[in-house]
């Protein structure tokens, strides 16, 4: 229920030109809850005459009679409820605006941002991101949790971290569908086929929708949540026919290693093997298009921010756009 404007401006206005008086719509409240003014009185812990007092001057100020007192119990008269609910909503109003005033101010100089995210990313992507923010934002005290999707996801929601940094392409979207959870862009990157390659250069694999000889294939384990990007793109490419899967890891570090032993082929993230092209330890395989185009967004709770957080999310929206 919304009060009007002009009522609400008028308690503001008493509220700042009588220091503390706002307790006395409390006084009203007790007073409509026990129709006894010592009883009223007790639960306000001042004096009976003091109670009384502070309820005249609220009429006073009103100008019109709040309470009936003909009647016994008394009650409250058709302006003193309506009085009594328009500034109990205004004080309710005041101690929340109050409250996150003091929550925000609360916050340290020192506090520490806690960012959660997939291990593939937090291998390269991550160092690299947060220099770069860091040069334009300014320097901040943070730290990194590298986990499973899912827990992060999880510590996401149990106010655990600040942010969620995760994959997000045209096949699978990292978080569900929640209100309470919004992103912003912060980078690209693509999962890429990649093998071991001969001293000239080539891979020592070779891949296409039509071969008949399956190549090994190192995967991401079903639950791995990169997962979601590759498998869909490979069955839209009709690559699975093949590949034949000699090793599953949920982790992207130990298929890299795998690969630059020559194990066999594995779509991973280009900047976490951008190194091993640069010097020769991997090579890309197949077309242009067996790339699968990735989003890295930021995930925040709406409602679980601070200072800090909110004006990170800020200058992140600003930059995107």
């Amino acid at each position: 229920m919304r009060w009007p404007m002009r009522c609400l401006t008028s308690i503001m206005h008493f509220l700042h030109n009588r220091a503390m008086d706002f307790l006395w719509f409390q006084d009203l409240s007790h007073l409509a809850e026990t129709g006894h003014f010592s009883r009223a009185a007790e639960m306000s812990n001042i004096s009976q005459p003091a109670f009384s007092r502070r309820i005249k001057a609220l009429e006073e100020w009103a100008g019109v009679p709040l309470v009936d007192r003909t009647r016994h119990p008394v009650s409250l008269t058709s302006p003193g409820v309506q009085l009594l609910e328009t500034g109990l909503q205004a004080l309710n109003r005041l101690e929340t605006e109050r409250r996150e005033i003091q929550e925000a101010q609360a916050q340290p100089e020192n506090y520490v941002v806690t960012f959660g995210t997939q291990h593939s990313i937090g291998w390269r992507f991550y160092p690299a991101w947060l220099q770069q923010f860091e040069d334009s934002f300014g320097p901040i005290m943070s730290r990194l949790r590298a986990d499973d999707l899912q827990n992060c996801v999880a510590d996401l929601r149990n106010r655990q971290i600040d942010f969620v940094i995760a994959y997000s392409s045209g096949y699978a979207h990292a978080i569900g569908a929640d209100d309470a959870i919004e992103s912003v862009l912060i980078g690209r990157d693509a999962l890429i086929p990649v093998c071991k390659c001969r001293p000239d250069g080539s891979p020592i694999y070779e891949l296409s929708a039509e071969t008949t000889v399956q190549v090994p294939y190192l995967q991401f384990g079903g639950n791995a949540p990169i997962s979601q990007h590759i498998e869909p793109h490979l069955e839209q490419h009709r690559l699975n026919a093949g590949l034949r899967t000699v090793y599953e890891n949920s982790m992207a570090g130990a298929l890299r290693i795998r690969a630059r032993d020559g194990a066999g082929i594995a779509w991973l993230p280009r900047s976490l093997v951008a190194p091993d092209l640069e010097n020769g330890q991997l090579t890309t395989i197949g077309q242009a298009e067996w790339q699968v185009e990735l989003e890295i967004r930021l995930y925040r709770f709406r409602s679980h921010t601070n200072r800090l957080t909110r004006a990170i999310w800020g200058f992140l929206q600003f930059r995107e756009r």
